[in-house]
């Protein structure tokens, strides 16, 4: 069965692997040179996500071509993995990426000349050594009054999107 990769000795390419360089240079590429890659790539409009998620995908999607994906027996076992991990509650699996905080996360927030920071858990978020459940009651414990901890935080707008 022919190479896919093109480095395969009928493309006339034997000595020097591009895939290396071209994740390098994901590295050094502006957001807007990300988009257009993963225009190229995904042939779909890029999401909203932060940059270091386009680079991880836009890696692994360049990967995925030049060397093939993952196996069909290999995708089978994460789905299992995935169903035993939410129960096959099919609400939980679509949870959108981009309202969920990567754990190692700091959010930092000034409120009246104080600078306040939380760090993203796991299991919710720390501010000055305690655990929370919800940046709500954080942003409480903070000014006194109630907020919406997504917008106290600036992860969303006061308005809702339409």
């Amino acid at each position: 069965m022919p190479s896919c990769n093109s480095n395969s000795p009928e493309n006339g390419m034997t000595t020097h692997d591009p895939i290396p360089a071209r994740l390098a240079a994901l590295k050094t590429a502006t957001t807007p040179e990300l988009k257009v890659q993963w225009r190229d790539l995904f042939d779909s409009e890029p999401p909203p996500f932060n940059r270091r998620y386009l680079e991880s995908r836009l890696a692994y999607r360049i990967q995925e071509l030049a060397y093939g994906g993952l196996k069909p027996e290999t995708i089978r076992r994460l789905e299992r993995l995935g169903e035993e991990l939410d129960g096959g509650d099919r609400k939980k699996s679509r949870v959108r990426a981009d309202t969920m905080l990567i754990a190692g996360t700091r959010l930092i927030r000034e409120w009246q000349g104080v600078e306040h920071v939380v760090t993203v858990n796991a299991d919710g978020f720390e501010w000055q050594g305690r655990p929370y459940k919800s940046l709500s009651a954080i942003a409480r414990a903070i000014t006194g009054t109630r907020w919406n901890g997504w917008v106290f935080f600036g992860l969303k707008n006061r308005r809702a999107r339409t």
